[in-house]
């Protein structure tokens, strides 16, 4: 498949209310989508790491120039018959996943649509239904958050996550659980504790938790294993994840019991399937996390949720759930009471960028073409 043509956009467009967590608050979401193109066919990717480098070194700003300045010219002009031609060929740039994540989920879309395939398929998804589950940034207080807690509860989300950090730590948790005792609640931290937080998470062993979400730093695998080994809870991971490697490195050190796998954090839909699939040889569950996606990102990793692996509701929620005014028509919703989504019918997914919002929203735009 060759690559004749790659635009790239910078986009920013509102959330109903800030995304707060350990790291911060994103008032809006700050995105890099990319098209390619292959003769008359193309293909959208969406690649989300926030605006600041909090979540992972990588920034929506630093996010768009690599993509313009070091990848594109590797990209366009040359074919590429599978996502692993993708991967070998920007190898030799370091890191750089949320980067490499947007031009590959291009590529799967672009390969959908010329196969007129849903994008499940390539993936080898067989779901017919992927579970979505809630989750509650740091609010303003703790009523604040029972009532959201309720309101999803009674909208028949089956799991909650809930953000969790200093000042917003046991304080918070042991009120929410006593208050919904036999509900399912995990909790994510954001890489904001060490080790020498080893007492309070004994405390946090007490509460009977699902999975204990990146307690320790975004980069840490051994001391994970060494805090996995001292608790009931299961320990999840998110930002350790970036490659295949670490995958397989955690299940060597055992440095968790649960994976969460987000296609921009690990470089694309490849590496996705290929975590997905050790984490399953190993005995490991895992789940789709979610960064601050438009209906596009989101559509792509319904995709992926099909995959059998994915038994834990995922971090998959409907546009109008956070996003003020969304860039794709149509826009990621239930499609039913059930809160659950449906992979699908269509080559690739359904969820493609508005022109018009598009121009509305786009603060910077870089084309190749050859």
């Amino acid at each position: 498949m060759r690559i004749d043509r790659m635009e790239v956009y910078y986009v920013v467009f509102p959330l109903i209310y800030p995304w707060r967590t350990a790291y911060g608050a994103d008032p809006d979401v700050h995105t890099i989508l990319v098209r390619l193109q292959s003769g008359n066919k193309s293909g959208w990717g969406e690649t989300t790491p926030l605006y600041a480098p909090c979540y992972s070194p990588e920034s929506s700003v630093g996010v768009y120039h690599t993509i313009r300045e070091y990848f594109a010219p590797q990209i366009v002009g040359e074919d590429f018959p599978t996502a692993r031609h993708i991967q070998e060929r920007l190898k030799h740039f370091k890191g750089n996943y949320f980067s490499k994540a947007g031009i590959e989920n291009a590529w799967w879309l672009l390969k959908a649509h010329m196969e007129e395939k849903p994008l499940h398929q390539l993936l080898g998804g067989t779901r017919k239904a992927v579970e979505s589950g809630t989750a509650h940034g740091i609010k303003e207080n703790l009523d604040m958050l029972m009532g959201a807690i309720q309101k999803g509860i009674d909208d028949g989300y089956k799991r909650t996550k809930l953000k969790f950090a200093k000042g917003w730590g046991l304080e918070m948790l042991k009120p929410v659980r006593a208050n919904f005792p036999r509900h399912t609640f995990h909790i994510d931290c954001n890489s904001s504790f060490t080790l020498d937080d080893l007492p309070m998470f004994k405390e946090v062993d007490k509460l009977g938790l699902a999975m204990i979400e990146q307690p320790l730093p975004y980069d840490d695998l051994i001391e994970h294993a060494k805090l996995q080994a001292q608790m009931q809870t299961p320990i999840c991971l998110d930002e350790s994840i970036k490659s295949v490697r670490d995958m397989r490195l955690a299940v060597e050190l055992k440095s968790c019991r649960y994976v969460n796998i987000k296609p921009p954090r690990v470089g694309g839909l490849q590496a996705s399937v290929d975590i997905h699939n050790l984490a399953k040889e190993n005995g490991i569950p895992a789940w789709v996390g979610g960064m601050l996606e438009s209906s596009l990102g989101k559509g792509v990793n319904v995709e992926l949720a099909t995959l059998d692996n994915f038994v834990y509701p995922n971090d998959i929620g409907p546009s109008s759930r956070g996003i003020k005014e969304d860039i794709t028509e149509p826009k990621l919703e239930f499609p039913g009471k059930e809160k659950i989504f449906k992979p699908s019918t269509v080559p690739g997914i359904p969820f493609l960028p508005s022109p018009a919002k598009l121009e509305k929203f786009t603060r910077h735009k870089f084309v190749l073409e050859k």
